[in-house]
């Protein structure tokens, strides 16, 4: 079958099929610049100017025997493999990782000391492997840096790896055959390379615009939910974000979730006596407290003014832990020596809920719980023990929740019930 198969490829015009994948190449390379010149991604760029260099050197190992200045051999081969080590770059570009250059010209260099140091055989049949396995290695490590992406918002990752992995098999192949006796590769296999090269730059020019337009969707997508003031979530991006984390703790068994409602204490006074650009430094100093202060996979928003919110998977009595250590961390963060030393505080009100249940009805509680903290002389936190549970049935009657407090059960208990062991 591989014989049959050589013998046809050896009817094809290698230098039109070289000369064919060439100009796709290069014309691909002009279309992701031009999306770089549009949407300013460094992966573009450095995409683009591999497939440009990709087909220059096409057309040089077409034609160097032609030039009227001549050309050094090999050139053609390291500008290949300089190519194949940017699309490298541009693959790690893609998630802000640095360009580590000696990876990036290990294949060139690879080649050229085989070369001048004649180790290796100047038979077709030996630098065609060795070039295989060099473009197979790149290729592979191509996929791998596609594959490291890991976000939702971007394309479903099996394409990102399925064609340059089986570019990589193909490109062994080689390997392969000379391993089964098979001599034909200086001839057959030259054309079989053209025919899939220009297939695979087509195929992986397609996968780098989709990811690029997938990021810049993602891109404005968290503009327009993030504030812009803070860096936290606005109002429409938490509560997209909480309604995510409700659905996951639905499938953990119901595992509860629990409402950090935050407020600056005095706030009006400070923009009153210092103007509403110390008002905003306060509240980038908040914001970065809730940051440090609170779990990475905890929801934080910014609902508006000096009124924030958190919603974190756990318990009540986890919630009023980390309400306090926000309370605790702000506080010292506003008198800390490096800071303005604004006397600013922070009321916290905490309540938890089932996951089936309404998210505004446990903001509700926990505001409610909130302003009876600033009641009570503010600087401090106050958690309402009443399990939050989903309303069930029309006759307006509240089916009992397993994991509701027995107190809940039993009979009334106070809407806000104040955590001694936490207040200032």
């Amino acid at each position: 079958m591989f014989a049959r198969l050589a013998e046809a490829s050896t009817s094809l015009d290698i230098g039109t099929l070289f000369v064919t994948a060439g100009c796709v190449t290069a014309l691909l390379g002009l279309f992701l610049l031009f999306a770089w010149v549009q949407e300013r991604m460094a992966a573009l760029a450095w995409w683009g100017s591999a497939y440009l260099i990709g087909g220059f050197s096409a057309a040089l190992w077409r034609s160097e025997n032609v030039l009227p200045v001549p050309v050094p051999p090999g050139v053609a081969d390291v500008l290949l493999f300089i190519a194949l080590g940017m699309i490298w770059t541009a693959a790690r570009a893609f998630h802000g990782r640095d360009v580590r250059w000696g990876a990036m010209c290990f294949g060139a260099v690879t080649w050229t000391a085989a070369d001048m140091s004649h180790a290796m055989p100047h038979t077709p049949a030996v630098r065609i492997m060795l070039g295989s396995v060099i473009v197979a290695i790149y290729t592979f490590m191509i996929a791998a840096e596609l594959w490291r992406e890991r976000r939702k918002s971007l394309i479903r990752r099996w394409p990102a790896l399925f064609v340059p992995m089986l570019h990589g098999a193909i490109f062994l192949f080689p390997v392969a055959l000379a391993s089964l006796g098979v001599r034909s590769l200086a001839t057959g296999w030259i054309a079989v390379f053209a025919i899939e090269v220009t297939l695979y730059v087509v195929g992986a020019a397609f996968i780098v615009l989709v990811l690029a337009k997938d990021r810049t969707v993602s891109r404005y997508k968290r503009a327009a939910e993030t504030d812009p003031l803070t860096g936290l979530f606005n109002r429409r991006g938490f509560f997209g974000a909480a309604a995510v984390l409700m659905t996951a703790n639905r499938r953990k068994k119901l595992a509860p979730v629990s409402v950090l409602a935050f407020d600056l204490d005095k706030f009006k006074s400070i923009n009153d006596r210092f103007g509403h650009k110390m008002g905003d430094v306060v509240l980038e100093m908040f914001s970065k407290t809730l940051r440090k202060t609170m779990r990475a996979d905890d929801i934080i928003g910014r609902l508006g003014g000096e009124e924030f919110v958190a919603i974190i998977s756990g318990k009540l009595a986890d919630a009023c832990i980390a309400a306090e250590r926000v309370r605790v961390a702000f506080e010292a963060a506003a008198l800390a020596s490096d800071s303005r030393q604004i006397p600013v505080t922070v009321s916290i009100g905490v309540a938890s809920g089932l996951p089936t249940a309404n998210i505004d009805k446990i903001i509700e509680r926990a505001d409610a719980v909130l302003y009876k903290a600033k009641e009570n002389g503010r600087n401090r936190v106050e958690a309402d023990e009443v399990l939050v549970v989903p309303e069930a049935h029309a006759d307006g009657a509240r089916k009992p929740a397993e994991h509701a407090p027995a107190a809940a059960k039993a009979g009334p208990v106070p809407v806000a019930v104040t955590v001694p062991i936490m207040v200032r």
